[in-house]
């Protein structure tokens, strides 16, 4: 009987076992050699007692052997929930009112190990000795009342202290297991945090070589087009030289004919110049005036700060930017006119951006470089197109061929080279690389010094460097 987990307290103030449900009546063997009283006996029912106290019950029957005690009790018609058992290694009891049974026992029992069985109307006890022994009668014999009281105060006493030992090893082995679970859930954290820094990790690296590679390609691209704007220098020079030869030798050739033509008198020579003197003076010129216009300057610079040369040629890219169309397009033939003109849909990819949608400005924007690809605003808006749907590497690409568009530096397009800046440098920081940021915030300054959000942005940046700096 697990008595540490069934008892409770009944309404005399003792403790008694929690009613085992019905598993079937268990009898003793008739095998079994019986005590020397004899093997089956019965008690003979005792006088009538008072209504208000419990009916001792007397009749009912046991057997043993050396090793356990078998005890059956009849429950008399009372129904099985109300029946309380309560057992400690020296005393039994059975509640079921008004009946009540007590066994001061013999000797001790496991009181762990012993069990209680209902069926049949009957309560069947299986107790286990502690000592292989025959006993001489169920109960001890002699007992007075105050040793009885003693030893029922003491049983409540050992079940209490059990049911707090079972009360307080249950805690403990929770809260080792709390300690478990948590540890492994520490654990599993701390592989999926790794697992993800590693993820970041390789994925900066990979980040970091394609834009590595992207530079490395860019480099070789200007070194291609240094190469071949110095063979069209040589080649220039090598055509001067040529004609300056051919006028040499044109010049050398006139100069020996007129002397070869040359007469040989002087009055000859004299009489035929002052006739040519006579013949060559032209008639007076008429009075009149004439009205000159100057073309007026589209750059308001000052004239010790001009640069004269580049903003003509500025000027000159941005004509010829208007001018230069691509026609051979196969899907021209099903636009309407005014789609057909890049400035209509550089304006149609604002309004699209403006209302964040960005992928279909991307398209604007992309048919109307088919269209047009010297207009370096069409790349800088795209930038601003990819950088919002964090295309990173892109936007970098259409920010460097803005800038490249973008050249001479002049003050016209001063608002669209810092623009230009900022965006491949907010790409640059996206990808981690606050270095090659930091450098397109310091020229989008150069270009705007007073520009207080660039400021703070790059002293952000710069912050960013120095921490991850000090970290490393």
């Amino acid at each position: 009987m697990e008595s540490a987990r069934w008892w409770r307290r009944s309404t005399l103030g003792t403790q008694g076992f929690r009613r085992p449900g019905p598993e079937g009546l268990a009898l003793g063997n008739a095998s079994f050699p019986s005590n020397q009283a004899g093997e089956s006996s019965s008690q003979p029912r005792s006088a009538p007692v008072d209504p208000g106290m419990p009916l001792q019950v007397s009749d009912y029957s046991w057997q043993q052997t050396k090793t356990a005690v078998f005890l059956s009790l009849p429950l008399k018609g009372v129904c099985v929930r109300d029946t309380d058992v309560f057992c400690t290694e020296n005393y039994l009891k059975v509640n079921f009112p008004p009946f009540l049974f007590e066994a001061f026992l013999y000797a001790p029992i496991d009181d762990e190990s012993s069990k209680a069985k209902i069926g049949n109307d009957t309560i069947v006890f299986t107790l286990y000795k502690k000592e292989a022994a025959m006993w001489e009668t169920l109960s001890v014999t002699g007992v007075d009342k105050e040793m009885m009281q003693r030893i029922r105060e003491k049983s409540i006493l050992q079940a209490q202290e059990r049911a707090k030992e079972a009360t307080e090893a249950k805690a403990a082995a929770k809260r080792e297991d709390q300690k478990y679970a948590l540890s492994v859930m520490m654990k599993i954290e701390e592989e999926e945090r790794k697992k993800i820094e590693d993820m970041k990790e390789n994925e900066r690296i990979k980040a970091t070589k394609e834009l590595e590679a992207w530079k490395e390609c860019q480099r070789k691209a200007e070194e291609q087009k240094k190469i071949q704007k110095e063979e069209k220098l040589c080649q220039k020079e090598k055509q001067i030289k040529e004609e300056r030869k051919q006028l040499k030798y044109k010049t050398s050739t006139r100069n020996l004919a007129s002397r070869n033509l040359a007469p040989k008198g002087r009055n000859s020579e004299n009489i035929f110049t002052e006739k040519l003197k006579e013949d060559s003076i032209p008639a007076p010129r008429s009075v009149g005036s004439i009205k000159i216009n100057f073309t007026p300057r589209v750059f308001p610079t000052a004239l010790r700060e001009s640069q004269v040369a580049e903003e003509e040629e500025w000027l000159h890219k941005q004509a010829e930017a208007r001018r230069a169309m691509n026609t051979d397009i196969p899907e021209l033939c099903d636009l309407k006119e005014e789609e057909k003109n890049p400035e209509w849909l550089k304006d149609k990819g604002n309004k699209l951006f403006a209302t964040e949608n960005y992928l279909a400005a991307i398209n604007a924007y992309n048919l109307a470089i088919r269209l047009n690809n010297k207009m370096p605003l069409l790349y800088l808006n795209r930038a601003a197109c990819h950088l919002k749907l964090k295309n990173l590497h892109k936007a970098i690409e259409d920010s460097s061929k803005a800038l490249e568009l973008l050249m001479p530096p002049v003050t016209d397009n001063a608002n669209a080279r810092m623009k230009a800046h900022v965006r491949r440098g907010t790409a640059f920081c996206q990808l981690e690389l606050y270095v090659e940021g930091l450098q397109d915030y310091e020229a989008a300054l150069k270009i705007d010094p007073s520009n207080k959000i660039v400021q703070i942005d790059a002293e952000k940046i710069r912050n960013v460097i120095q921490g991850t700096e000090l970290k490393s």
